[in-house]
């Protein structure tokens, strides 16, 4: 690490949907000058060791201790993408035990700094424990949502609304009386961007919290550091480009849950069907259905309709991929027309950056406020269903893939829109000669702020 580099701290929570976007922050703000200290559990720096581009000289990863089987999980249990999705509460519940830990890291960074302390402390949503230690050591701190800012901040308003608690009789539908401008909710969206997609959402925050916000994104790793660093993919990248080499242009559905989603057996059961009698070309990476005994083997063939795998192999249709698929190269292929997702906020950024629009179906949480943005606001997304309980229909299915990927107006339009939000997300991060984009502008915001704070001994 180089010497008279300002130094970051950035701690992400433990699971793949929040490092690598942190990751794609280290990156930023290492080539913007910064010293980076990236803080993590030991399995999940120990894969960052193994994977960290050789030119990321001044990311120094450091671990924290933290022993799953503590905390009622399975033994080496350090990031969510490793466990069943009723385990995934007890790893939340498990992060206030890292607040000491910390503490004595950034003690120890200090010390070995000679006293400097470091510019400011980016933490993650779910650590807001982690403002505290660093205000007791007088360092600016900030919180860097791997959210979009719409669907977090319908998130924030309904956590202190709670309306689910205010709806009588038959009613299913409410708004939120603080963020009005969120529009109209159905209460199947209740939960257990770039600042020109995001200017609602940015205000809201301002508004409700009184404090600095800053739209930096959109912040993805390049396709080459993606694959170093996520979960091993089942298929290779060149497999899938051959097999998509060979489709037509826009001809293609890809379809992905996520890393910690997945559907209902029945629900699998109607894809299948829909994706068959829809005649069209996909890629469908298929995950162990909600409740599957994740202690015993997952086949494939088990889960879907008798002889539809051999149909599609034969006909060269489909490609069906356990668990996990190279993404990034996918939606970058001109082969591919739509993404059936979860509306994930990596999967959305991921999407709208290669022009490719979406077929919602959020599983919970922000996704859902996600998918809900996407249709009524950005026009990019249409919503085909909701969570695992959800009894779709096949004709519904395929409906929804007709309207996007069709010669229909709403599907030209939609198309339209996302070729529209790929021109936004990349003039966003540019910077050349006199202009500057939007998170450009912001991230420069930021950096003046923590400089600003560090200087003067406040914190954020």
């Amino acid at each position: 690490m180089e010497k008279g580099r300002k130094q970051i701290v950035l701690f992400p929570y433990m699971a793949q949907g929040h490092i690598l976007p942190f990751l794609a922050l280290a990156q930023h703000m290492e080539q913007k000058g910064y010293a980076i200290t990236f803080v993590n559990t030991p399995l999940n720096i120990n894969k960052l060791h193994k994977s960290l581009p050789p030119s990321s000289n001044n990311i120094k990863l450091v671990e924290i201790p933290f022993n799953s089987s503590d905390h009622g999980l399975p033994p080496h249990s350090e990031n969510s993408d490793a466990l069943p999705y009723y385990l995934i509460p007890c790893l939340l519940t498990a992060c206030p035990s890292l607040q000491l830990p910390f503490r004595n890291l950034l003690s120890n960074l200090i010390q070995e700094a000679g006293g400097e302390k470091p510019v400011c402390v980016v933490s993650d949503m779910f650590f807001g424990w982690c403002a505290d230690v660093a205000h007791e050591f007088g360092i600016f701190h900030a919180i860097f949502s791997t959210s979009g800012g719409f669907g977090m901040a319908c998130f924030y308003s309904e956590w202190l609304n709670l309306p689910h608690k205010v709806l009588s009789g038959n009613a299913v539908e409410y708004t939120l009386p603080d963020f009005p401008e969120a529009g109209t909710f159905h209460v199947t969206q209740l939960s257990a961007a770039v600042e020109e997609l995001n200017k609602t959402a940015t205000t809201y925050f301002q508004r409700k919290l009184g404090i600095p916000v800053w739209s930096i994104g959109p912040l993805l790793l390049s396709s080459e550091d993606r694959a170093r660093i996520g979960s091993q993919s089942t298929i290779s990248p060149e497999k899938c480009i051959q097999w998509l080499d060979q489709k037509e242009p826009n001809s293609v559905i890809y379809i992905s849950f996520g890393s910690q989603n997945t559907i209902s057996a029945s629900q699998m059961e109607k894809l299948a069907k829909a994706l068959d009698a829809s005649g069209k070309n996909f890629i469908w990476v298929v995950r162990p259905p909600f409740g599957f005994d994740t202690n015993k083997e997952f086949v494939v063939e088990d889960w879907l309709p008798e002889g539809f795998l051999q149909s599609v192999q034969d006909q060269e249709r489909g490609l069906i991929v356990k668990k996990w698929a190279p993404q990034v190269e996918i939606l970058a292929h001109k082969s591919v027309s739509a993404f059936v997702s979860h509306c994930g906020w990596n999967s959305v950024l991921e999407s709208l950056k290669n022009r490719v629009p979406l077929i919602g179906w959020p599983m919970h949480a922000d996704q859902f406020y996600n998918a809900k943005w996407l249709v009524e606001e950005v026009g990019v997304c249409v919503e085909v269903a909701r969570g695992s309980n959800f009894e779709i229909k096949e004709e519904d299915i395929m409906e929804k893939i007709e309207l996007v990927m069709g010669e229909n107006e709403k599907g030209k339009e939609i198309r339209r829109k996302a070729c529209e939000v790929k021109e936004i997300m990349r003039d966003a991060i540019r910077d050349d000669g006199d202009y500057k984009g939007s998170s450009v502008k912001a991230m420069e915001g930021f950096f003046i702020a923590a400089l600003q704070g560090r200087e003067k001994g406040y914190c954020c």
